[in-house]
């Protein structure tokens, strides 16, 4: 992919490891259901499932574990255990506030493209007070095929009638990563502790943080 010389005309944020600090609590979750299948090497399979829509994760820990569970019983005991930590865990990642003004002052439109439930999205936007700063948000629900896979994306580029290369994605997942590559936008990985293992071959940088001087660079 050619990075080099690109005026950003837009940017498009993943949501969860990306924007705040939830896959540490899907981390804990995916955790305490293998812990409770005598699991203790959880984390290849954690891995596997991040940046998946919630479906296809579940499918991921069952063929990888061998689980009898259906997946509609892995994801009910998920969410239970999930939300219970939620609101009382959740914190921004470091810079996004900052990186959001930034944004705005150069009158960028922005979006979210999850693989998320709409519902959900709009609990952690809503919860910081941050939907009404986004000019669409896309999730599960709005794609047939899930990251890896760069429908998502290719609806975003769509919907803001903006030249792929011109679109700024922010992600946290090798998933998600392969996504943006594919749908051919300037794909920054901001990898966390959880996902600073996984492949991000495909961007075109490798962030530190949402503060990095590159982001401030490519925004002007």
């Amino acid at each position: 992919m050619n990075c080099m010389n690109t005026k950003i005309a837009a940017v498009v944020f993943d949501l969860d490891g990306l924007m705040f600090n939830t896959e540490m609590i899907y981390n804990e979750t995916g955790k305490e259901l293998l812990r409770r299948r005598g699991i203790s090497d959880y984390q290849p399979v954690i891995d596997r499932m991040m940046g998946r829509r919630a479906h296809e994760a579940f499918q991921e820990m069952i063929s990888m574990c061998g689980l009898p569970e259906t997946i509609e019983e892995l994801q009910a005991e998920s969410d239970e255990l999930f939300l219970s930590m939620l609101f009382e865990k959740i914190e921004p990642m470091p810079g996004l506030f900052e990186l959001l003004d930034r944004i705005e002052h150069h009158k960028l439109p922005k979006a979210v493209a999850t693989s998320s439930g709409r519902s959900y999205l709009q609990s952690i936007l809503d919860h910081f007070d941050l939907l009404d700063r986004f000019h669409f948000t896309l999730t599960s629900e709005d794609v047939i095929q899930g990251k890896p896979h760069p429908e998502i994306y290719q609806k975003a580029t769509s919907r803001l009638n903006i030249p792929a290369p011109q679109v700024l994605v922010l992600e946290d997942s090798e998933n998600g990563t392969k996504a943006a590559a594919a749908a051919g936008t300037h794909i920054v990985a901001v990898p966390h502790e959880f996902s600073c293992k996984h492949d991000f071959s495909p961007a075109c940088f490798v962030a530190e943080s949402l503060a990095d001087p590159y982001l401030q660079a490519l925004l002007g």
